[in-house]
């Protein structure tokens, strides 16, 4: 089996030869091509040979093309710092809305005139050029909410729920149909799936309820423009006792990467026995462990996963969220090999 026919397998509940896996290589690859943070990420040529390059040198299932949180914001001009060796990020001394008053400034924007989401958009175009039907290629894309707040300040934007919601609601729907049109030319692309970080469904967060107010209602608007375009849902989500009940009825995703099982589950096993027919799991080892602790305790990690939910297949062996940018490659390598042998279903 090839990296496409292992995960369609997956995605299909069905075992195939092993578990797919995808320690979450992003920021990690522009080592391979000796490119700098900002080099990676800002320059498609170069972010797009960079994660070809992964699929050449390790023998991973998938590509989810995370740069950074910061690509959407860049359509409303939220100015951003790159620094040498990490994601960018706004300017946190200048975000572009300064006070509640200043939500109504957002509007639909036109995501054409944004250099970041442009610079996505061929390098998903460069990918599916080489790895169509071989690898799965998975567009990634902060949901709206999420946008807003690389506008406004995480913060900020919480206590702008509570004293104007609707200031709050009107900015995220602008937002909303700006990316409507950003991953409709995503799916054109040719991409396999559109992965949403709804990193605000999660309980450590915010209520399930305000969740389904303040961005289920927007994410539900998008996932149907993905699926029009004949392009699968998925989910990321690193956050604790994220919302798999309510996602699901908003998106219904075909997969979601997580870190922490579920508000509704105690454990990885009762994840798969509860939500394992109705969407792929993908996850869950510790990211930051791949540069702590002993290669014994990461090892006995991915096996655990692999013991909690492969059976039956739906299941892809992965890090919770992005593989750490500036550690080694070894322990990447590490769950690679335990998906080909522990994780191996011809055992």
């Amino acid at each position: 089996m090839n990296s496409y026919q292992r995960v369609v397998a997956a995605l299909s509940n069905k075992e195939a030869d092993r578990v797919p896996v995808y320690p979450i290589l992003s920021g990690i690859t522009r080592k391979l091509v000796g490119a700098t943070y900002e080099e990676w990420s800002t320059d498609a040529e170069i972010c797009a040979k960079a994660f070809i390059e992964s699929t050449k040198q390790f023998d991973i299932d998938c590509v989810v093309t995370l740069i950074d949180l910061s690509v959407e914001c860049d359509a409303w001009g939220q100015k951003l710092v790159f620094p040498e060796n990490e994601a960018a990020h706004p300017d946190y001394n200048d975000y572009l809305i300064k006070d509640i008053a200043e939500y109504a400034k957002i509007k639909k924007a036109d995501y054409r005139t944004s250099k970041r989401m442009m610079m996505h958009l061929d390098v998903c175009r460069r990918l599916v050029a080489e790895l169509k039907g071989k690898t799965p290629i998975v567009a990634f894309v902060f949901g709206p909410l999420g946008v807003l707040s690389m506008l406004r300040g995480q913060q900020d934007m919480y206590m702008d729920i509570y004293d104007d919601p609707d200031a709050v609601k009107q900015a995220t729907g602008e937002i909303t149909e700006t990316l409507k049109e950003y991953v409709a030319a995503l799916c054109d692309c040719g991409v396999d799936a559109v992965m949403f970080d709804t990193l605000f469904a999660s309980g450590s967060i915010m209520s399930k309820q305000m969740w389904i107010e303040m961005e289920g209602v927007f994410v539900r608007e998008l996932a149907e423009v993905v699926r029009q375009k004949g392009c699968l849902n998925m989910v990321h989500n690193c956050g604790k006792r994220i919302y798999f009940d309510a996602q699901i009825e908003a998106i219904r995703p075909a997969a979601i990467s997580f870190l922490y099982p579920p508000d509704d589950c105690a454990d990885f096993a009762e994840c798969k026995q509860k939500y394992g027919d109705r969407t792929m799991l993908i996850g869950s080892v510790v990211p930051v462990s791949a540069v702590t602790g002993s290669d014994e305790a990461w090892d006995e990690q991915c096996r655990s996963q692999i013991d909690a939910m492969a059976k039956g297949g739906g299941f892809m062996l992965a890090t919770g969220c992005e593989y750490p940018a500036n550690a080694p490659f070894d322990r990447a390598r590490r769950m690679i090999e335990i998906a080909k042998t522990y994780g191996s279903y011809q055992k």
